[in-house]
């Protein structure tokens, strides 16, 4: 008698998710992601007291791996648990300095944004105003047709975006339509702290 590992999937189920094609197996989403970054105390800073996430282990010297690189691993809050990481930095001081400004497009960045969702709007909403408590610059701030979302860059140049996720009714029946829906709103001021709920669209596809 075989014994499958807590959450293992089951051959039917396994075959149900693959759809029995030949083709690529469509994954259920990304696990982690691993940053360079060019001073890890610095970006440790950022990810630990601007963003929240809590560090949870450190690359450490074995004998078999004598010098490793300075490396440290965070995760966010997952229903009061901790994951093994969702975010890792590893330093790599030769890295080029940052942009001067950031933009959503058009930088000199191989990593475009890092989107973190917070757990509601009312979390969301808190976490903007500590950020402009800390004098965290607000790059830019939409509501998206999916999601309302906060842009702002790490010590890096690395563009973060934080978001909340609107009820999935609103944004399912068209998600292309969702995707390129963009409102400005100001990122400055008492009105930056500001978020509308009145009035927004839903999506469908034409009937």
């Amino acid at each position: 008698m075989s014994t499958r590992l807590p959450g293992m999937q089951s051959a039917k189920q396994e075959e149900r998710m693959s759809g029995n094609q030949t083709g690529p197996v469509t994954p259920s989403g990304l696990n982690h992601l691993v940053l360079n970054v060019r001073n890890l105390d610095e970006s440790h800073q950022f990810w630990t007291e601007i963003l929240g996430f809590r560090q949870v282990g450190e690359l450490k010297a074995s004998p078999t791996r004598p010098n490793p690189p300075r490396m440290r691993f965070y995760s966010g809050d997952h229903d009061g648990k901790m994951n093994h990481h969702d975010i890792a930095l590893i330093e790599n001081t030769a890295l080029p300095p940052p942009p001067a400004d950031w933009a959503m497009s058009g930088m000199p960045m191989a990593i475009g944004h890092i989107a973190i969702t917070l757990p509601n709007r009312e979390a969301w909403l808190r976490q903007l105003a500590y950020l402009q408590s800390r004098n965290i610059r607000f790059n830019r701030r939409v509501e998206h047709g999916m999601t309302h979302s906060l842009y702002i860059n790490d010590p890096n140049g690395y563009g973060v975006e934080l978001l909340y996720e609107l009820p999935r009714d609103v944004w399912e029946g068209d998600i292309d339509a969702a995707l390129n829906h963009a409102v400005a709103v100001p990122t400055e001021g008492p009105e930056a702290l500001e978020d509308r709920v009145e009035g927004l669209p839903v999506f469908q596809t034409a009937q």
